[in-house]
Protein backbone atom coordinates (compact mmCIF):
# COMPACT_ATOMS: atom_id res chain seq x y z
CA UNK A 1 0.00 0.00 0.00
CA UNK A 2 2.87 2.39 0.84
CA UNK A 3 6.11 2.10 -1.13
CA UNK A 4 9.03 3.02 1.09
CA UNK A 5 11.42 1.37 -1.37
CA UNK A 6 10.64 4.04 -3.96
CA UNK A 7 13.58 6.29 -4.76
CA UNK A 8 12.50 9.93 -4.87
CA UNK A 9 14.83 12.33 -6.68
CA UNK A 10 15.40 15.21 -4.26
CA UNK A 11 18.04 16.98 -6.34
CA UNK A 12 17.19 20.56 -7.30
CA UNK A 13 14.49 20.75 -4.62
CA UNK A 14 16.44 23.05 -2.24
CA UNK A 15 16.98 20.06 0.05
CA UNK A 16 19.43 20.78 2.84
CA UNK A 17 20.17 17.08 3.10
CA UNK A 18 20.92 16.47 -0.56
CA UNK A 19 22.50 19.78 -1.54
CA UNK A 20 25.34 19.27 0.94
CA UNK A 21 26.94 16.67 -1.34
CA UNK A 22 25.70 17.99 -4.67
CA UNK A 23 27.96 16.85 -7.48
CA UNK A 24 29.76 14.30 -5.28
CA UNK A 25 29.32 10.56 -5.01
CA UNK A 26 28.42 10.74 -1.32
CA UNK A 27 25.18 9.26 0.00
CA UNK A 28 23.53 11.78 2.38
CA UNK A 29 22.69 9.92 5.59
CA UNK A 30 22.86 12.83 7.99
CA UNK A 31 20.23 15.48 8.84
CA UNK A 32 17.00 14.14 10.39
CA UNK A 33 14.46 14.10 7.63
CA UNK A 34 13.55 10.96 5.72
CA UNK A 35 13.47 10.24 2.02
CA UNK A 36 9.95 8.82 2.15
CA UNK A 37 6.92 10.45 0.59
CA UNK A 38 4.70 11.93 3.27
CA UNK A 39 1.33 10.20 3.87
CA UNK A 40 -1.13 10.47 0.96
CA UNK A 41 -3.65 12.31 3.13
CA UNK A 42 -1.08 15.00 3.91
CA UNK A 43 -0.18 15.49 0.27
CA UNK A 44 -3.86 15.64 -0.71
CA UNK A 45 -4.71 18.17 2.01
CA UNK A 46 -1.80 20.41 1.04
CA UNK A 47 -2.70 20.19 -2.64
CA UNK A 48 -6.27 21.27 -1.92
CA UNK A 49 -5.17 24.14 0.32
CA UNK A 50 -2.62 25.40 -2.21
CA UNK A 51 -5.33 25.36 -4.88
CA UNK A 52 -7.27 27.86 -2.75
CA UNK A 53 -4.55 30.36 -3.62
CA UNK A 54 -4.49 32.59 -0.54
CA UNK A 55 -1.87 32.08 2.15
CA UNK A 56 -2.55 34.62 4.88
CA UNK A 57 -1.96 34.51 8.60
CA UNK A 58 -3.46 31.48 10.22
CA UNK A 59 -4.32 29.74 13.47
CA UNK A 60 -4.83 26.10 14.50
CA UNK A 61 -8.23 24.73 13.68
CA UNK A 62 -10.48 23.38 16.43
CA UNK A 63 -10.14 20.01 14.69
CA UNK A 64 -6.34 20.02 15.00
CA UNK A 65 -6.58 20.78 18.70
CA UNK A 66 -9.13 17.99 19.13
CA UNK A 67 -6.89 15.55 17.24
CA UNK A 68 -3.89 16.34 19.43
CA UNK A 69 -5.92 15.92 22.62
CA UNK A 70 -7.37 12.61 21.42
CA UNK A 71 -3.98 11.38 20.21
CA UNK A 72 -2.28 11.97 23.54
CA UNK A 73 -5.12 10.24 25.34
CA UNK A 74 -5.32 7.26 22.98
CA UNK A 75 -1.60 6.64 22.45
CA UNK A 76 -0.19 7.62 25.82
CA UNK A 77 -3.07 7.77 28.28
CA UNK A 78 -2.35 11.46 28.88
CA UNK A 79 -5.44 13.62 29.24
CA UNK A 80 -4.76 17.26 28.55
CA UNK A 81 -6.81 20.45 28.28
CA UNK A 82 -6.96 22.65 25.15
CA UNK A 83 -5.60 25.68 26.98
CA UNK A 84 -2.40 23.78 27.81
CA UNK A 85 -1.34 23.90 24.15
CA UNK A 86 1.08 26.52 22.83
CA UNK A 87 1.88 26.25 19.12
CA UNK A 88 5.45 26.91 17.99
CA UNK A 89 7.30 27.00 14.66
CA UNK A 90 9.60 24.24 15.87
CA UNK A 91 10.98 22.42 18.89
CA UNK A 92 14.38 24.13 18.52
CA UNK A 93 12.83 27.59 18.96
CA UNK A 94 11.00 26.04 21.90
CA UNK A 95 14.28 25.05 23.57
CA UNK A 96 15.59 28.59 23.24
CA UNK A 97 12.34 30.10 24.48
CA UNK A 98 12.50 27.76 27.48
CA UNK A 99 15.91 29.16 28.38
CA UNK A 100 14.52 32.70 28.18
CA UNK A 101 11.28 32.00 29.99
CA UNK A 102 12.19 29.74 32.87
CA UNK A 103 15.71 30.69 33.97
CA UNK A 104 17.13 33.62 35.89
CA UNK A 105 20.34 35.38 34.80
CA UNK A 106 23.35 33.43 35.99
CA UNK A 107 21.39 30.24 36.58
CA UNK A 108 22.34 27.19 34.57
CA UNK A 109 20.57 25.05 32.02
CA UNK A 110 21.23 21.31 32.25
CA UNK A 111 21.39 19.12 29.17
CA UNK A 112 22.46 15.53 28.59
CA UNK A 113 25.65 14.93 26.62
CA UNK A 114 25.87 13.69 23.94
CA UNK A 115 22.60 15.13 22.72
CA UNK A 116 20.98 16.77 19.71
CA UNK A 117 23.24 19.78 19.26
CA UNK A 118 20.68 22.64 19.68
CA UNK A 119 20.41 21.54 23.32
CA UNK A 120 24.09 22.42 23.74
CA UNK A 121 23.73 25.77 21.96
CA UNK A 122 20.48 27.12 23.39
CA UNK A 123 21.82 28.11 26.85
CA UNK A 124 24.67 30.16 25.36
CA UNK A 125 22.40 31.83 22.83
CA UNK A 126 20.35 33.03 25.80
CA UNK A 127 23.30 33.96 28.03
CA UNK A 128 22.82 31.13 30.48
CA UNK A 129 25.54 28.74 31.71
CA UNK A 130 25.50 25.33 30.05
CA UNK A 131 25.69 22.42 32.51
CA UNK A 132 26.04 18.96 31.01
CA UNK A 133 25.25 15.54 32.41
CA UNK A 134 26.85 12.55 30.70
CA UNK A 135 24.84 9.81 29.12
CA UNK A 136 26.29 6.48 30.19
CA UNK A 137 25.79 3.02 28.75
CA UNK A 138 24.09 0.76 31.29
CA UNK A 139 22.97 -2.74 30.30
CA UNK A 140 23.28 -1.80 26.64
CA UNK A 141 21.22 1.42 26.83
CA UNK A 142 22.19 5.06 27.08
CA UNK A 143 20.82 6.61 30.30
CA UNK A 144 21.45 9.78 32.30
CA UNK A 145 24.09 9.78 35.02
CA UNK A 146 21.73 10.59 37.90
CA UNK A 147 24.51 11.27 40.40
CA UNK A 148 25.89 13.97 38.13
CA UNK A 149 22.41 15.34 37.53
CA UNK A 150 21.97 15.70 41.28
CA UNK A 151 25.27 17.56 41.54
CA UNK A 152 24.48 19.96 38.71
CA UNK A 153 20.88 20.62 39.70
CA UNK A 154 21.66 23.02 42.55
CA UNK A 155 23.08 25.52 40.07
CA UNK A 156 20.28 25.31 37.52
CA UNK A 157 16.71 26.37 36.90
CA UNK A 158 16.00 24.22 33.85
CA UNK A 159 16.59 20.70 32.56
CA UNK A 160 16.35 20.14 28.82
CA UNK A 161 15.47 16.46 28.42
CA UNK A 162 15.60 14.64 25.10
CA UNK A 163 13.03 11.84 25.29
CA UNK A 164 13.32 9.57 23.32
CA UNK A 165 16.99 10.39 23.28
CA UNK A 166 18.61 11.70 20.12
CA UNK A 167 21.15 10.44 19.17
CA UNK A 168 21.29 7.50 21.60
CA UNK A 169 17.89 6.04 20.71
CA UNK A 170 16.84 5.39 24.32
CA UNK A 171 13.19 5.32 25.38
CA UNK A 172 13.25 6.16 29.07
CA UNK A 173 11.25 3.90 31.36
CA UNK A 174 8.77 5.09 33.96
CA UNK A 175 11.28 4.34 36.72
CA UNK A 176 14.02 6.29 34.94
CA UNK A 177 11.75 9.26 34.40
CA UNK A 178 10.57 9.12 38.00
CA UNK A 179 14.18 9.21 39.20
CA UNK A 180 14.85 12.27 37.03
CA UNK A 181 11.68 13.91 38.30
CA UNK A 182 12.61 13.30 41.93
CA UNK A 183 15.79 15.30 41.36
CA UNK A 184 13.84 18.01 39.54
CA UNK A 185 11.45 18.22 42.49
CA UNK A 186 14.23 18.46 45.06
CA UNK A 187 15.91 21.32 43.21
CA UNK A 188 12.85 23.08 41.80
CA UNK A 189 13.88 22.47 38.19
CA UNK A 190 11.57 23.12 35.28
CA UNK A 191 11.81 20.19 32.85
CA UNK A 192 11.46 20.91 29.15
CA UNK A 193 11.04 17.52 27.51
CA UNK A 194 11.66 17.33 23.76
CA UNK A 195 9.50 14.40 22.66
CA UNK A 196 9.56 15.01 18.91
CA UNK A 197 10.53 11.37 18.22
CA UNK A 198 7.87 9.88 20.51
CA UNK A 199 5.90 8.24 17.68
CA UNK A 200 9.00 6.50 16.30
CA UNK A 201 9.37 3.67 18.81
CA UNK A 202 11.04 0.68 17.15
CA UNK A 203 11.65 -1.56 20.16
CA UNK A 204 8.51 -3.70 20.70
CA UNK A 205 9.27 -3.85 24.43
CA UNK A 206 9.50 -0.08 24.85
CA UNK A 207 6.66 2.34 25.50
CA UNK A 208 6.85 6.11 25.38
CA UNK A 209 5.62 7.91 28.49
CA UNK A 210 5.19 11.68 28.16
CA UNK A 211 6.93 13.46 30.99
CA UNK A 212 3.74 15.28 31.88
CA UNK A 213 1.91 11.96 32.26
CA UNK A 214 4.21 10.78 35.05
CA UNK A 215 2.19 12.43 37.79
CA UNK A 216 0.25 15.58 38.54
CA UNK A 217 3.30 16.94 40.34
CA UNK A 218 5.57 16.27 37.35
CA UNK A 219 3.05 17.87 35.02
CA UNK A 220 3.16 21.09 37.04
CA UNK A 221 6.90 21.56 36.53
CA UNK A 222 7.24 20.57 32.89
CA UNK A 223 6.66 21.47 29.29
CA UNK A 224 6.38 18.64 26.77
CA UNK A 225 7.31 19.57 23.22
CA UNK A 226 6.00 17.48 20.34
CA UNK A 227 5.48 17.76 16.59
CA UNK A 228 4.30 15.70 13.62
CA UNK A 229 7.44 16.69 11.72
CA UNK A 230 9.73 13.68 12.24
CA UNK A 231 6.85 11.21 12.38
CA UNK A 232 5.32 12.13 9.03
CA UNK A 233 8.32 13.73 7.26
CA UNK A 234 6.94 17.28 7.25
CA UNK A 235 9.77 19.01 9.12
CA UNK A 236 10.08 21.76 6.52
CA UNK A 237 6.53 22.94 7.26
CA UNK A 238 7.52 24.02 10.79
CA UNK A 239 4.61 23.14 13.05
CA UNK A 240 5.10 21.97 16.63
CA UNK A 241 3.45 22.47 19.98
CA UNK A 242 4.20 22.56 23.68
CA UNK A 243 1.92 21.05 26.29
CA UNK A 244 2.27 23.12 29.48
CA UNK A 245 -0.22 22.27 32.25
CA UNK A 246 1.13 24.90 34.66
CA UNK A 247 -0.47 28.27 33.89
CA UNK A 248 2.41 30.28 35.34
CA UNK A 249 4.97 28.47 33.16
CA UNK A 250 2.70 28.75 30.14
CA UNK A 251 2.31 32.51 30.51
CA UNK A 252 6.05 32.98 30.96
CA UNK A 253 6.70 31.12 27.70
CA UNK A 254 4.08 33.14 25.86
CA UNK A 255 5.66 36.34 27.18
CA UNK A 256 9.08 35.19 25.98
CA UNK A 257 7.61 34.54 22.52
CA UNK A 258 6.38 38.09 22.01
CA UNK A 259 8.04 39.79 19.07
CA UNK A 260 10.54 36.93 18.67
CA UNK A 261 8.86 33.64 17.79
CA UNK A 262 7.12 33.47 14.42
CA UNK A 263 3.62 32.08 14.10
CA UNK A 264 3.16 28.62 12.63
CA UNK A 265 2.50 28.89 8.93
CA UNK A 266 -0.79 27.93 7.35
CA UNK A 267 0.51 24.88 5.48
CA UNK A 268 2.13 23.57 8.65
CA UNK A 269 -1.25 23.55 10.37
CA UNK A 270 -2.90 21.91 7.33
CA UNK A 271 -0.27 19.16 7.17
CA UNK A 272 -0.39 18.50 10.92
CA UNK A 273 -4.16 18.14 10.90
CA UNK A 274 -4.10 15.79 7.91
CA UNK A 275 -1.29 13.71 9.39
CA UNK A 276 -3.06 13.21 12.69
CA UNK A 277 -6.40 12.65 10.95
CA UNK A 278 -5.36 10.06 8.37
CA UNK A 279 -1.71 9.07 8.83
CA UNK A 280 -1.83 6.15 11.27
CA UNK A 281 -1.76 3.33 8.71
CA UNK A 282 1.14 5.04 6.97
CA UNK A 283 2.96 5.45 10.29
CA UNK A 284 2.52 1.78 11.16
CA UNK A 285 3.94 0.79 7.78
CA UNK A 286 6.85 3.19 8.18
CA UNK A 287 7.70 1.76 11.60
CA UNK A 288 7.78 -1.77 10.18
CA UNK A 289 10.06 -0.58 7.40
CA UNK A 290 12.39 1.24 9.77
CA UNK A 291 12.64 -1.87 11.94
CA UNK A 292 13.81 -3.76 8.87
CA UNK A 293 16.40 -1.08 8.15
CA UNK A 294 17.60 -1.14 11.75
CA UNK A 295 18.04 -4.90 11.57
CA UNK A 296 20.38 -4.43 8.60
CA UNK A 297 22.47 -1.95 10.58
CA UNK A 298 22.64 -4.27 13.58
CA UNK A 299 23.78 -7.13 11.34
CA UNK A 300 26.42 -4.94 9.72
CA UNK A 301 27.77 -3.62 13.04
CA UNK A 302 28.08 -7.20 14.26
CA UNK A 303 30.50 -7.77 11.36
CA UNK A 304 32.52 -4.60 11.92
CA UNK A 305 35.38 -4.82 14.42
CA UNK A 306 35.78 -1.59 16.34
CA UNK A 307 32.20 -0.30 15.89
CA UNK A 308 29.51 -0.37 18.58
CA UNK A 309 25.78 0.28 18.56
CA UNK A 310 23.88 0.31 21.83
CA UNK A 311 20.36 -1.06 22.01
CA UNK A 312 18.42 1.20 19.67
CA UNK A 313 14.83 1.71 20.78
CA UNK A 314 13.56 4.75 18.89
CA UNK A 315 14.20 7.23 16.04
CA UNK A 316 15.62 6.53 12.59
CA UNK A 317 19.03 7.82 13.72
CA UNK A 318 21.67 5.23 14.68
CA UNK A 319 24.47 6.34 17.02
CA UNK A 320 27.64 4.45 16.09
CA UNK A 321 30.67 4.46 18.39
CA UNK A 322 33.81 4.16 16.25
CA UNK A 323 36.35 4.94 18.98
CA UNK A 324 38.15 1.62 18.59
CA UNK A 325 38.83 2.28 14.90
CA UNK A 326 41.26 5.04 15.86
CA UNK A 327 40.09 7.48 13.20
CA UNK A 328 41.47 11.00 13.30
CA UNK A 329 38.36 12.39 11.61
CA UNK A 330 35.49 9.88 11.43
CA UNK A 331 33.29 12.10 9.23
CA UNK A 332 36.04 12.68 6.65
CA UNK A 333 36.84 8.96 6.71
CA UNK A 334 33.30 7.93 5.83
CA UNK A 335 32.80 10.78 3.37
CA UNK A 336 35.86 9.52 1.52
CA UNK A 337 34.11 6.15 1.43
CA UNK A 338 31.04 7.81 -0.08
CA UNK A 339 28.76 8.10 2.98
CA UNK A 340 27.80 11.42 4.60
CA UNK A 341 27.01 11.08 8.31
CA UNK A 342 26.34 13.54 11.12
CA UNK A 343 29.47 14.34 13.14
CA UNK A 344 29.46 13.08 16.69
CA UNK A 345 31.48 16.10 17.80
CA UNK A 346 28.44 18.26 17.11
CA UNK A 347 26.50 16.21 19.68
CA UNK A 348 29.32 16.06 22.20
CA UNK A 349 31.35 12.98 21.27
CA UNK A 350 33.79 13.22 18.39
CA UNK A 351 34.38 9.47 18.24
CA UNK A 352 30.78 8.71 17.29
CA UNK A 353 28.79 9.26 14.11
CA UNK A 354 25.04 9.41 13.53
CA UNK A 355 23.52 7.52 10.62
CA UNK A 356 20.05 8.40 9.31
CA UNK A 357 18.39 5.18 8.14
CA UNK A 358 15.09 6.79 7.14
CA UNK A 359 15.67 5.98 3.49
CA UNK A 360 14.91 3.31 0.88
CA UNK A 361 16.50 0.01 1.83
CA UNK A 362 18.59 -0.29 -1.30
CA UNK A 363 20.34 2.99 -0.47
CA UNK A 364 20.96 1.90 3.10
CA UNK A 365 22.45 -1.36 1.85
CA UNK A 366 24.69 0.61 -0.48
CA UNK A 367 25.82 2.89 2.33
CA UNK A 368 26.53 -0.01 4.68
CA UNK A 369 28.53 -1.80 1.97
CA UNK A 370 30.64 1.31 1.43
CA UNK A 371 31.22 1.71 5.15
CA UNK A 372 32.12 -1.95 5.56
CA UNK A 373 34.64 -1.83 2.74
CA UNK A 374 36.29 1.27 4.23
CA UNK A 375 36.39 -0.17 7.76
CA UNK A 376 37.86 -3.51 6.71
CA UNK A 377 40.45 -1.77 4.50
CA UNK A 378 41.41 0.52 7.38
CA UNK A 379 41.88 -2.44 9.72
CA UNK A 380 43.98 -4.20 7.11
Amino acid sequence: MFDFDKEIDRSNTMSLKWDKYKGRDVLPMWVADTDFLSPPGVIEALTQRVAHGIFGYSRPSPRLIELIINRLADRYGWHIEPEWLVFLPGVVPGLNLACRAWTAPGRGVITPKPVYYPFLLAPGFNERPLLTVPMQEVAGRWVLDLDELELQASGADLLLLCHPHNPGGTVFTRDELAAIDAIAARHNLVVCSDEIHCDLILDPDARHIPYGALSEEAAQRCAVMMAPSKTFNIAGLCCSFAVIPNERLRLKLQQAMRGISADVNLLGFVAAEAAYESGEAWLDAQLDYLRGNLALIEQAVARWPGVKLARHQATYLAWLDVTALGLGDPIAFFEQAGVGLSPGAQFGDGQCVRLNFGCPRARLQQALARMEQAILAHLG
